[in-house]
């Protein structure tokens, strides 16, 4: 069960996040690489609906564009919080594709950026294992003002 940080509180997802070479049942909700749910989509079959796609900073993440109404959740995953593709990843699924379902980063993912992730889109949050949730959630409230 992953703990995730919404804007308002602390709650727990029980779809597992699946890796590429794990065995996965489409009947089933998870989270899932996009290259599994384009191998799912191509062969026609349906996965569950609360099945989630993580998304990997080298994805071509425009293949997921025609299935962006029925995601009920989409993952950005950020190997290092160095790598800001993610940023740009949400801002263009929220406001050229105008996906409405919860985007959530995942990975490397710290107090520190909770602000700035959540002005390009993202949601919710499945924090680094050693980030204080708690602490995390006053995050959102760092600034009153932003310039762009």
């Amino acid at each position: 069960m992953t703990r995730i940080l919404r804007l308002d509180r602390i709650d727990y997802d029980p779809r597992p996040l699946l890796a590429d070479e794990d065995g996965a049942d489409p009947g089933q909700p998870a989270i899932v690489g996009l290259a599994r749910w384009l191998l799912w989509r191509s062969a026609g079959l349906q996965p569950h609906p609360d099945t989630g796609v993580l998304l990997q900073p080298d994805d071509d993440f425009e293949a997921l564009v025609p299935d962006l109404p029925r995601l009920s959740l989409i993952a950005v995953n950020f190997p290092v919080f160095t790598d800001g593709r993610g940023y740009s990843t949400a801002r263009l699924l929220r406001e050229r594709h105008g996906y409405r379902g919860e985007l959530r980063a995942v990975g490397d993912v710290l107090r520190d950026q909770l602000y700035f992730l959540r002005r390009c889109g993202f949601d919710a949050f499945a924090l680094r294992a050693d980030q204080d949730a708690e602490a995390a959630l006053r995050a959102f409230d760092d600034y009153s003002v932003s310039y762009q």
